[in-house]
Protein backbone atom coordinates (compact mmCIF):
# COMPACT_ATOMS: atom_id res chain seq x y z
CA UNK A 1 0.00 0.00 0.00
CA UNK A 2 1.29 3.41 -0.94
CA UNK A 3 1.46 6.28 1.51
CA UNK A 4 2.82 9.80 1.21
CA UNK A 5 3.27 11.79 4.39
CA UNK A 6 4.08 15.48 4.56
CA UNK A 7 5.82 17.14 7.48
CA UNK A 8 7.60 20.37 8.32
CA UNK A 9 4.66 22.74 8.31
CA UNK A 10 4.08 25.30 11.01
CA UNK A 11 3.92 28.98 11.84
CA UNK A 12 6.49 31.28 10.27
CA UNK A 13 6.88 35.04 10.10
CA UNK A 14 6.63 36.85 6.77
CA UNK A 15 9.98 36.72 5.02
CA UNK A 16 10.89 33.48 6.71
CA UNK A 17 11.61 30.04 5.27
CA UNK A 18 10.31 26.51 5.68
CA UNK A 19 11.28 23.13 4.31
CA UNK A 20 8.43 20.68 3.83
CA UNK A 21 9.15 16.97 3.54
CA UNK A 22 7.23 14.30 1.66
CA UNK A 23 8.22 10.78 2.62
CA UNK A 24 6.87 7.77 0.77
CA UNK A 25 6.24 4.18 1.74
CA UNK A 26 5.19 1.43 -0.61
CA UNK A 27 6.94 3.03 -3.58
CA UNK A 28 10.42 4.29 -4.39
CA UNK A 29 10.19 7.91 -5.43
CA UNK A 30 13.16 7.80 -7.81
CA UNK A 31 11.86 8.53 -11.33
CA UNK A 32 8.37 9.30 -10.03
CA UNK A 33 6.70 12.50 -11.16
CA UNK A 34 6.23 14.64 -8.06
CA UNK A 35 4.19 17.68 -7.25
CA UNK A 36 3.38 20.07 -4.46
CA UNK A 37 -0.08 21.60 -4.18
CA UNK A 38 -1.72 23.91 -1.70
CA UNK A 39 -5.21 24.87 -0.68
CA UNK A 40 -6.02 28.02 1.23
CA UNK A 41 -9.29 28.45 3.14
CA UNK A 42 -12.15 29.11 0.75
CA UNK A 43 -9.99 28.57 -2.33
CA UNK A 44 -9.41 25.77 -4.77
CA UNK A 45 -6.32 23.59 -4.88
CA UNK A 46 -3.34 25.20 -6.59
CA UNK A 47 -0.42 23.38 -8.16
CA UNK A 48 2.67 25.12 -6.80
CA UNK A 49 5.56 23.14 -8.25
CA UNK A 50 5.70 19.93 -10.29
CA UNK A 51 8.75 17.99 -11.44
CA UNK A 52 9.33 15.28 -14.04
CA UNK A 53 10.91 12.18 -12.54
CA UNK A 54 13.03 11.38 -15.59
CA UNK A 55 14.76 14.64 -16.49
CA UNK A 56 13.82 16.91 -13.56
CA UNK A 57 12.00 19.38 -15.78
CA UNK A 58 10.18 21.59 -13.31
CA UNK A 59 7.08 23.70 -13.62
CA UNK A 60 6.62 26.57 -11.18
CA UNK A 61 3.39 28.41 -10.56
CA UNK A 62 3.84 32.18 -10.83
CA UNK A 63 3.37 32.40 -7.08
CA UNK A 64 6.36 30.08 -6.55
CA UNK A 65 8.87 31.41 -9.06
CA UNK A 66 12.07 32.67 -7.46
CA UNK A 67 11.00 31.58 -3.97
CA UNK A 68 10.25 27.85 -3.96
CA UNK A 69 12.46 24.94 -5.03
CA UNK A 70 12.29 21.17 -4.87
CA UNK A 71 14.90 18.58 -4.00
CA UNK A 72 15.06 14.81 -3.57
CA UNK A 73 16.88 12.58 -1.09
CA UNK A 74 16.82 9.09 -2.57
CA UNK A 75 18.39 7.51 0.51
CA UNK A 76 15.46 8.78 2.60
CA UNK A 77 12.86 8.27 -0.14
CA UNK A 78 11.88 11.86 0.49
CA UNK A 79 11.16 14.94 -1.59
CA UNK A 80 11.42 18.43 -0.15
CA UNK A 81 9.69 21.71 -0.91
CA UNK A 82 11.97 24.55 0.12
CA UNK A 83 10.10 27.81 0.57
CA UNK A 84 11.81 31.17 1.02
CA UNK A 85 10.57 34.74 1.39
CA UNK A 86 7.23 33.49 2.64
CA UNK A 87 4.21 35.78 2.48
CA UNK A 88 0.89 35.70 4.34
CA UNK A 89 -0.79 34.65 1.09
CA UNK A 90 1.28 31.44 1.18
CA UNK A 91 -0.82 30.32 4.13
CA UNK A 92 -2.46 27.04 3.15
CA UNK A 93 -2.47 23.29 3.59
CA UNK A 94 0.33 21.88 1.46
CA UNK A 95 0.07 18.47 -0.17
CA UNK A 96 2.60 16.37 -2.01
CA UNK A 97 1.65 14.11 -4.87
CA UNK A 98 3.30 11.37 -6.93
CA UNK A 99 2.72 9.27 -10.01
CA UNK A 100 4.83 6.77 -11.90
CA UNK A 101 3.58 8.16 -15.21
CA UNK A 102 5.68 11.12 -16.29
CA UNK A 103 3.84 13.63 -18.42
CA UNK A 104 4.32 17.38 -18.69
CA UNK A 105 4.78 18.79 -15.18
CA UNK A 106 2.59 21.71 -16.20
CA UNK A 107 -0.20 19.27 -17.04
CA UNK A 108 0.02 17.85 -13.55
CA UNK A 109 0.20 21.23 -11.82
CA UNK A 110 -2.69 22.66 -13.83
CA UNK A 111 -4.88 19.70 -12.95
CA UNK A 112 -5.27 18.54 -16.55
CA UNK A 113 -3.70 15.28 -15.39
CA UNK A 114 -4.16 13.97 -11.85
CA UNK A 115 -1.47 12.36 -9.76
CA UNK A 116 -2.30 8.90 -8.50
CA UNK A 117 -1.10 9.45 -4.94
CA UNK A 118 -1.60 12.36 -2.53
CA UNK A 119 -0.55 12.87 1.07
CA UNK A 120 -2.89 14.14 3.81
CA UNK A 121 -1.25 17.57 3.89
CA UNK A 122 0.58 19.82 6.33
CA UNK A 123 -0.50 23.27 7.47
CA UNK A 124 1.67 26.28 6.73
CA UNK A 125 0.75 29.57 8.36
CA UNK A 126 2.61 32.77 7.55
CA UNK A 127 1.78 35.48 10.03
CA UNK A 128 3.41 38.10 12.19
Amino acid sequence: QVHLVESGGGLVHPGGSLRLSCTASGITLDYYAMGWFRQAPGKGREGVLCIDGRDSTTYYADSAKGRFTISRDSAKNTVYLIMNSLKPEDTAIYYCAADFVNVSPQSYCSGDVSYNYFGPGTQVTVSS
